[in-house]
This record gives structure tokens, C-alpha cells and sequence, in this order.
């Protein structure tokens, strides 16, 4: 079964093409990376995924729907972690997660959440005085906390300790195992070859590559993807 169908996206800024004909497919259950320089069209390529911003031309389906026409019964049904996400300056942990439960049917148990991402401690924080990582563990907790069956992660463990981003990595590996779809938008390169299946590596609105981590390590020669990742998207270190 197909979670996202993305055909011949197109996306200009001004005289600026942001993405040129990007498609691909993402499986059901799958965990999808997509990588890519500042401006290789990443961003503007999720943003369509999830109905912020309207694709010049194109299609795309995402759990069946089209995310534009069809914005607030996706919006029920995905989560979405973005990397400029903001709250309320003065509004608590407690309260930012009681509020998202709110607008599901079925949501999660928010306050097990809050242990799962070791927010508890901080519960009563306002959200203008939690550290980035408290931040980045808030916003995936609000991510998850509808049950979605498909989940949108942009850098995923920015800010995060190695400690937390190993435990987070463990976390993503049990949405997985209960069948969420995944896509992950990440620089980490020892991330996405962790956790992705497969992985589309944009350059210049395009995608120049697409293959699990180990093809695209077997096709470049390379050692590791983050190598691959260099040669196929014609980087330095």
C-alpha cells in the first residue's frame, strides 16, 4: 500500500524554482528519508507534503488525499515535527499537550507522552523557558500525540544530547514497528542510515538519487552514506 504519491512537483518562488519535477513514492509503514542541502528544495517539497504551501503543478496524495483541497481531514490523520515550530511563549508543557490531544478522536495519553519523552519534570515549564532540547522533545511528543499514521520529522534530533538522540532513535524504531509511515528530513547522515529504508537525496529542486542506504553506498563506492551523500550530491567535507 502507497502512504505518499508525489508526481512531477513543481514549486517557483519568484524566478526561483524551488522544486522541478521532484516524484516519488513512500510505502506504508516505511520510514523515508529525504536529505539535501540549505535550498536543495527539501523543505518546500515537505511543506506541499503536509498542505502549507499549494505546488504550482503536480500531484501529490498523501494516506489518499490530496492535501490542499483535502487539508484539515489530513490534518486529523498525520504529525507533523517542523524544524521553526513555535508555541505561545507562556503556555506550559502540560498544557501545549492537553490542547493537541484536544483536536483528535482518539489521541494518545498525553501524560504518558510526557513521561516516554521525559517532559514530566518540566511539565509546568513555559515553553519560552524550555532549553532547545526540551523544545525539540516537546514538539515530537505533540507530533505523536494524535495517533497519526504517518508522521513528518524535519531534523528530527537537533538540539538534542547523544543520549537523547540515541533514545529517540529508539522511539522512532517503535512507531515503526506499530506501522507508522515516517518521513525524515535530516542532515544526519548516520541518522538516515540508521533509521531510513530508503533515501532521496535532493540537489538543486531535484532528485539526483533514490535507493535504500546500502545501494546507494554500493553504487558511489563509498564507505558510509554520508560519503555516498557527498559524491552524489557533488559535496566536500
Amino acid at each position: 500500500m502507497t502512504a505518499i504519491e508525489v508526481t512531477d512537483l513543481q514549486k517557483s518562488y519568484g524566478g526561483t524554482r524551488a522544486v522541478d519535477g521532484v516524484s516519488f513514492t513512500v510505502a506504508a509503514g516505511e520510514t523515508f528519508g529525504i536529505l539535501g542541502h540549505n535550498g536543495a528544495g527539501k523543505t518546500t517539497t515537505v511543506e506541499c507534503l503536509i498542505g502549507l504551501r499549494r505546488a504550482d503543478s503536480g500531484t501529490i496524495s498523501v494516506l489518499g488525499l490530496d492535501p490542499v483541497r483535502s487539508r484539515r481531514a489530513l490534518a486529523r490523520r498525520i504529525g507533523a515535527q517542523l524544524q521553526e515550530s513555535e508555541l505561545p511563549a507562556r503556555m506550559r508543557v502540560a498544557e501545549a499537550m492537553r490542547l493537541f490531544s484536544a483536536f483528535y478522536d482518539e489521541p494518545d495519553d498525553w501524560r504518558a507522552l510526557l513521561d516516554r519523552w521525559s517532559l514530566a519534570p518540566i511539565r509546568n515549564k513555559a515553553f519560552a523557558d524550555l532549553s532547545g532540547g526540551q523544545k525539540q522533545r516537546l514538539q515530537l511528543a505533540l507530533a505523536l500525540v494524535g495517533r497519526p499514521g504517518l508522521v513528518v520529522l524535519d531534523e528530527l534530533t537537533t538540539g538534542l544530547d547523544p543520549v537523547a538522540r540515541r533514545e529517540t532513535w529508539a522511539l522512532l524504531g517503535d512507531l515503526k514497528a506499530a506501522g507508522t509511515t515516517v518521513v525524515l528530513v535530516s542532515h544526519f547522515m548516520d541518522e538516515a542510515e540508521e533509521l531510513c529504508d530508503r533515501v532521496a537525496v535532493f540537489g538543486h529542486g531535484r532528485i539526483v538519487a533514490l535507493g535504500t542506504p546500502r545501494e546507494l553506498i554500493a553504487e558511489t563506492g563509498a564507505a558510509s552514506l554520508e560519503d555516498a551523500y557527498l559524491a552524489l550530491a557533488g559535496e566536500t567535507r
